[in-house]
């Protein structure tokens, strides 16, 4: 049986992360063409808005809703994403078993900060205040709104070079700033970076092991 105070986190977060199933559905993988389906509208008061997904854009305005192109990472980037050659070596991450796998992050090589991990997650979440607080930009973020079950959150997707969890390291990609207060974290490690490991719970032994493929 799980513990009162690990019951009680998961019920804390079941709100936000209902806002993100949309965008669990829609990015199975960054390759995919549902990435590049934002589309923009206006409504009645004449403002534009930027939406991930025509079932995203409300439905007496979706056929005036215009497809837009994915705007594509910085140039200075690397356009495919990249495993470090230090990740040749397997990360070890201890946890409690029946509590949250937390792990402790590196974002562009600096900083370090708290993230749960989470399998069912397609892309890793940072709290925006945690992203400024590293120095990270958003003049090249590209807006959007998810919708989930529970309603509609605008999140912005942010280009970072790289994501390290101990030698496992991967990037360049997007994440998203959004807000998720939960206890000390700072946001999700979704499968945008985990899918570049071989990833083993051993829920019994209160360790995750992160092996190159």
């Amino acid at each position: 049986m799980r513990p009162p105070r690990y019951n009680r986190l998961v019920m804390s977060l079941s709100k936000t992360l209902g806002l993100l199933v949309a965008l669990a559905a829609a990015l199975l993988c960054w390759g995919s063409p549902a990435w590049a389906q934002m589309y923009r509208w206006t409504d009645d008061q004449g403002a534009a808005h930027y939406s991930q997904g025509l079932d995203s854009v409300p439905e007496r305005h979706r056929s005036r809703a215009q497809l837009l192109a994915y705007p594509e990472l910085p140039a200075t980037a690397p356009t495919a994403t990249s495993v470090s050659p230090e990740a040749s070596k397997a990360t070890r991450i201890s946890f409690t078993p029946g509590k949250p796998i937390m792990v402790t992050a590196r974002v562009n090589g600096s900083g370090s900060i708290q993230l749960m991990l989470d399998t069912g997650a397609s892309v890793t979440v940072i709290n925006p205040r945690v992203l400024a607080g590293l120095g990270i930009g958003v003049q090249d973020s590209l807006r959007g709104s998810v919708k989930g079950a529970t309603g509609t959150a605008n999140v912005l997707f942010v280009p970072v070079q790289s994501i390290e969890v101990g030698a496992a390291r991967s990037g360049p990609l997007r994440v998203a700033a959004h807000d998720i207060e939960f206890g000390n974290g700072d946001g999700l490690l979704g499968r945008d970076f985990l899918d570049q490991f071989t990833v083993n719970i051993d829920s019994t032994a209160g360790v995750v092991t992160l092996s190159p493929r």
